[in-house]
């Protein structure tokens, strides 16, 4: 099948200068709406790369993001939330961007071009075959993400990919594809906007649905977040009352005690109820 960039199509709209503030919002509202739709008919791609990520995480493994750009920088920031969270280490879920941490926040000319660098910041952390790694580029077309994955197939290293465009040379190369169609950008070619929303839905999709089944969750509640600040203290406050039913003081007590909502809860079943 041919391939057709439609992340660089014209934009369904013209004269966006003209418009009034009401009228730009409200169109690229129009637009956002579309995106979760697209998502919904990719289930089926994301169910499957899902499932190869838990079964090598249970077994020791890591998740790699590698992108360049907007798409680097949103694997990072689903990283970056993982240990936060779910209370898992930094080196579980890892995200990697063309040019390195410079570019988290400055673009680095030609990074996303090179056709090695990409295995070469993997191999920094060791890749192996008991890792996924998922390539994110909104065109599909990006060297340097296709480039390490094409050497992680060589490797026996699973591969998956999150793109925005069909029948993509990245949509190739990944073991487990995902393409998110979601058309012509508002203003043209600007794929930080739908595409990148559309990339943010499955990226939530991957590290939750993950998280949950690796244990990280019970109930519907992150029992085992990182007690980092009052907001979040106050919330394991309230998980460990509604949990055990305690006063709000014994159960602070005990999340002072035992350093997480889990360890909390746990200890207390285990034993310190008589305490009550």
């Amino acid at each position: 099948m041919s391939f057709i960039r439609t992340t660089e199509e014209d934009s369904n709209y013209n004269h966006l200068e003209k418009m009034s503030v009401k009228e730009l919002i409200t169109n690229i509202n129009k637009e956002d709406k579309t995106v979760p739709l697209a998502v919904e008919k990719s289930i089926p791609q994301i169910e499957l790369l899902i499932n190869q990520i838990v079964l090598k995480l249970k077994n020791g493994g890591r998740l790699f993001y590698i992108g360049a750009g907007t798409s680097g920088r949103l694997g990072i920031l689903d990283a970056s939330e993982c240990p936060p969270t779910f209370g898992v280490s930094p080196d579980l879920v890892i995200g990697i961007i063309a040019g390195g941490d410079t570019a988290i926040r400055t673009a680095v000319e030609f990074a996303e071009d090179s056709t090695q660098l990409g295995w070469e910041d993997l191999q920094t952390h060791n890749i192996s075959d008991k890792d996924v790694v998922v390539g994110i580029a909104a065109s599909g077309t990006t060297p340097y993400v296709i480039s390490a994955l094409e050497m992680c197939n060589k490797h026996n290293i699973i591969t998956g990919c999150i793109t925005c465009n069909a029948n993509s040379p990245l949509s190739n190369v990944a073991t487990y594809p995902i393409e998110v169609i979601v058309g012509p950008e508002f203003v043209t070619g600007s794929s930080r906007m739908k595409a990148g929303t559309a990339q943010k839905l499955v990226l939530n999709m991957i590290t939750t649905t993950t998280m949950i089944l690796l244990g990280h969750v019970k109930g519907n509640k992150m029992v085992d977040m990182q007690l980092s600040n009052e907001k979040l203290i106050e919330r394991g406050v309230k998980m460990i009352v509604n949990e055990i039913n305690v006063t709000h003081d014994k159960a602070k007590q005990l999340l002072t005690q035992h350093g997480s909502v889990r360890l909390a809860i746990k200890n207390y079943n285990n034993g310190d109820k008589q305490n009550k």
